[in-house]
C-alpha cells in the first residue's frame, strides 16, 4: 500500500478519476480544498477553494462538476474558475453536500447534511444539469452512494443508521423505478466500524471503506463479503478506481473528530492511500449536461 504525496486532510473525501488525463482528484472538505495527483509525473496540486465542497466529476476535457455547499458549479479546468449551475437547498445555509456519483446516463445523485451532521436534516438528490428532484429524504448523512454497472440497481447509505439501501432504477435517468431495500447492515462490516464511501467495480462488486474500521471491503451483490483490504487509517472515507487499467484503488480518509491524542494514536489519518489490488475497476462516468443528453440520447 501506497501513501500518496498530498497534504494530511481533516477530511478527505469525494476521490475520483479521469482517465483521459491520468489524474486522480479528491477533497479536504473541511479545508476548502480540492487535491488532483497525476501520475504520469506523481505531482499532487492543491487548490483551493471559497467554500466547501464534496463532488467532482468529468464533464469534458475543459470541464468538471462541483458540488459545494451552496449549489452545483461548473469548473473550468484551464483556470479553476466556477460558474453556478443550480442552487443546492440554498434556503438551508446549515446544510452542506456530501457523497455523490454520477450515474451510467450521465446524471447526478448526490447527497446534502448538516454541516453538524444534524439528525435527519440531509437527503439525496438527483440532477441532470437543468432539473433538482428529491429521491430520498431525512437523511442524517448520505453515504455509499454508486450503481451497478447496467445502471439498474442504485446503492445508498445513511451512515448514521449505518445501513446500506439499493433500489431498483431506470437505467436510462438513474431514477428509481421501485423502493429501496436493505442490503448491508453493521454486522455485514468485518472490522467494524460504519459504512461510508462506496464504488462498484466491473463484475458488480460494492466496495466499501468502513468510517471507524480502517479498512475497504467488497461485498458481491448477493450481500456476502468477497475481501477486506486495511488501511493504515481509521477512518476511512471513500474509494475509487485509479490507473489506465483500472486496477488499483485510491482511498480518502480523515482525522475530523480526534483529539491531539487522537491523531497522535492514528498517525496514518487523513492521509490519501493507493491499494495494488489487482481490482477490476470501471471508469466513472461523465456527466452530461442536458442539452448534451437531449443531443445523445
Amino acid at each position: 500500500m501506497q501513501k500518496l504525496p498530498a497534504d494530511r486532510c481533516e477530511l478527505g473525501e469525494g476521490p475520483h478519476y479521469d482517465r483521459s488525463s491520468d489524474s486522480a482528484w479528491w477533497f479536504d472538505i473541511v479545508g476548502k480544498a480540492l487535491f488532483e495527483h497525476r501520475f504520469a509525473t506523481g505531482q499532487t496540486f492543491g487548490h483551493p477553494l471559497p467554500r466547501m465542497a464534496s463532488l467532482v466529476a468529468r464533464i469534458d476535457d475543459r470541464r468538471q462538476l462541483l458540488a459545494m455547499e451552496d449549489g452545483i458549479y461548473l469548473r473550468r479546468l484551464a483556470d479553476g474558475s466556477l460558474s453556478l449551475l443550480a442552487p443546492l437547498e440554498a434556503d438551508k445555509p446549515a446544510n452542506r453536500s456530501n457523497d455523490g456519483r454520477v450515474h451510467p446516463s450521465g446524471r447526478l445523485w448526490i447527497g446534502t447534511m448538516g454541516k453538524n451532521a444534524e439528525w435527519q436534516a440531509g437527503a439525496i438528490y438527483w440532477f441532470d444539469g437543468r432539473n433538482i428532484r428529491t429521491l430520498f429524504r431525512k437523511i442524517t448523512i448520505p453515504n455509499s452512494i454508486c450503481f451497478s454497472p447496467d445502471g439498474r440497481t442504485g446503492y445508498f447509505a445513511d451512515t448514521a443508521a449505518n445501513i446500506v439501501w439499493r433500489v431498483a432504477l431506470d437505467p436510462s435517468t438513474g431514477l428509481p423505478v421501485g423502493e429501496p431495500e436493505t442490503f448491508l447492515e453493521a454486522k455485514d462490516l468485518p472490522l467494524g466500524g460504519y459504512f461510508d464511501g462506496s464504488v462498484t467495480d466491473a463484475d458488480g462488486l460494492l466496495w466499501n471503506a468502513a468510517w471507524g474500521g480502517g479498512s475497504v471491503s467488497g461485498f458481491a451483490p448477493d450481500s456476502t463479503l468477497v475481501r477486506t483490504f486495511e488501511v493504515p487509517a481509521a477512518q476511512t472515507s471513500c474509494p475509487c478506481f485509479v490507473g489506465q487499467r483500472l486496477d488499483c484503488m485510491l482511498v480518502t480518509s480523515a482525522w475530523q473528530g480526534y483529539t491531539d491524542a487522537a491523531r497522535a494514536a492514528d498517525p496514518g489519518a487523513g492521509f490519501t492511500y493507493l491499494i495494488d489490488g489487482d481490482f477490476r475497476g470501471k471508469p466513472d462516468a461523465a456527466f452530461l449536461l442536458a442539452d448534451e443528453i437531449q443531443q445523445t440520447g
